[in-house]
C-alpha cells in the first residue's frame, strides 16, 4: 500500500469543517470524496490481507494449529496497527494528493 510511508495519525483528531469544505466549496461533496477514497483504501487493504492469509490456508488444519500459527497472527496484528482508511483519506485530501472531478451536469 502506498500509505505505509506517509505520516498519518493513528487516532481521530478534531478537524475544522470549514477547512475540509474549502477545496470543494461544499462539506457534503468533501465528505463523499473522503468516503469514496476511504472505501477504496479499505478494499485494497482487505484484498492484500486476504492474499497474504491465503498462504496459510490448509483444509487439514485443526483448531490448535490455527491458533498457534504465529506468522499469521503477526500479519494480522500488522494490519491492525495501520492507520484507519478514513484517516488516510483525510490526510491525502488535506495534502492535495487526491484527484477528483464532478460529474457533468446535463442541461
Amino acid at each position: 500500500m502506498e500509505n505505509k510511508t506517509k505520516k498519518v495519525p493513528t487516532n481521530t483528531i478534531t478537524r475544522d469543517v470549514k477547512e475540509l469544505a474549502a477545496p470543494t466549496g461544499n462539506i457534503y461533496e468533501s465528505v463523499v470524496i473522503l468516503y469514496k477514497r476511504a472505501n477504496q483504501i479499505a478494499l485494497a487493504e482487505k484484498k492484500e490481507l486476504n492474499k497474504k492469509l491465503e498462504d496459510f490456508k490448509n483444509e487439514r488444519d485443526t483448531m490448535e494449529e490455527v491458533f498457534e500459527n504465529k506468522e499469521q497472527i503477526e500479519i494480522s496484528k500488522y494490519y491492525e496497527r495501520q492507520p484507519k482508511p478514513d484517516l488516510v483519506a483525510i490526510a491525502e485530501f488535506e495534502n492535495d494528493e487526491l484527484f477528483y472531478r464532478k460529474a457533468k451536469q446535463e442541461d
